[in-house]
C-alpha cells in the first residue's frame, strides 16, 4: 500500500495508524491545553503569575488561595475535556480508526467513558499536586495529559473502534 494512501485513508498499517493517532492526539491535546487555559483565565480563575500562559501573553490574573485554585482548575479541566474529547472523537472516526464496531451512540459513549476515566485520574492528581504541594497550575495540568495518553490509545484501538 502506498504511503499517501495509508496516511490519508482508514486502511493503514499499525505504524501509520499509530502516527496518525499521535498527530490526532497532538491536535486534541493542543485543543485541551488552549481551552483549559482560556477557561482558567476567564471563567474558573486558576492561573498564577508564574504560569507560562500568563507570562507568554502578559495576562492579568486574580490571586487565589491554593484550595480555590485547585477546585477551579478541576472545573476548567472538565470543560476542556468535553471540548477536546469531541475533537479527538471526530478525528479518530474520520481519519485514524474505522468506526462501526458499535452503533455510533454506544461508540461515542465508550469513547467518553474511557477518556473520562483517564481524565478523572489525571484531574484528581492535578488537584492533589496543587493542594498538597502548591505546584504551578500549568505543571500540575501536565499530569492529567500524561494519564490520558497512557490509557486512551489501547482502549480506543482494541475496544472501541475496529482496530
Amino acid at each position: 500500500m502506498n504511503i499517501i494512501h495509508q496516511f490519508l485513508g482508514h486502511d493503514a498499517g499499525n505504524l501509520f495508524q499509530f502516527i496518525k493517532y499521535a498527530i490526532s492526539g497532538c491536535i486534541a491535546t493542543a485543543t485541551h491545553i488552549l481551552v483549559f487555559h482560556l477557561v482558567a483565565w476567564k471563567m474558573f480563575f486558576a492561573l498564577q503569575a508564574d504560569d507560562w500562559f500568563v507570562r507568554l501573553l502578559n495576562l492579568p490574573i486574580q490571586e487565589l488561595d491554593d484550595a480555590t485554585r485547585s477546585r477551579n482548575s478541576m472545573k476548567g479541566n472538565g470543560v476542556a475535556f468535553l471540548i477536546s474529547n469531541l475533537v479527538a472523537y471526530l478525528i479518530n472516526i474520520y481519519w485514524v480508526f474505522v468506526p462501526g464496531r458499535y452503533h455510533w451512540i454506544i461508540e461515542i459513549s465508550l469513547f467518553y467513558l474511557v477518556s473520562g476515566v483517564a481524565i478523572a485520574i489525571g484531574t484528581a492528581l492535578m488537584g492533589f499536586l496543587i493542594r498538597r504541594f502548591g505546584m504551578l497550575t500549568t505543571y500540575a495540568f501536565g499530569s492529567n495529559v500524561f494519564a490520558a495518553l497512557m490509557i486512551n490509545y489501547a482502549m480506543r484501538k482494541f475496544f472501541i473502534f475496529n482496530g
